[in-house]
């Protein structure tokens, strides 16, 4: 069972950036796509960004397009979340996620992180 382990999170202020990092515990056919899911309190969990591990494909959700930047590592599987300008509306559990395609890791993905937590205080 493919584990991903996300870190990063923490407490900011409008305006300040963020780096979310996420490792999977082996590398897998099931990873091949990677991102990012968040959840806000009281809300249902939205997309946020998706890359694939080979190439450089990336797609993004219309709210964070500009802020957020999704990247890898290609040395090690890992994936991050380069969060500028952050506003209160993005504060969230930001969940990695992955599947070995990009319509099931929009829809459903595969795999789940714990998920950190973002705050961000007006």
């Amino acid at each position: 069972q493919v584990q991903l382990v996300e870190s990063g999170g923490g407490l900011v202020q409008a305006g300040d950036s963020l780096r979310l990092s996420c490792v999977a515990s082996q590398y897998s056919d099931s990873t091949y796509w990677r991102g990012w899911s968040r959840q806000a309190p009281g809300k249902e969990r939205e997309f946020v960004a998706a890359i694939s591990l080979v190439g450089r494909a990336a797609h993004y959700a219309d709210s964070v397009k500009g802020r957020f930047t999704i990247s890898k590592d290609d040395t090690d599987d890992t994936i991050y979340l380069q969060m500028e300008n952050l506003q209160p509306w993005d504060t969230a559990i930001y969940y990695c996620i992955a599947d070995p395609n990009l319509g099931g890791l929009l829809r459903n993905p595969q795999h789940w992180g714990q998920g950190t937590q973002v705050t961000v205080s007006s």
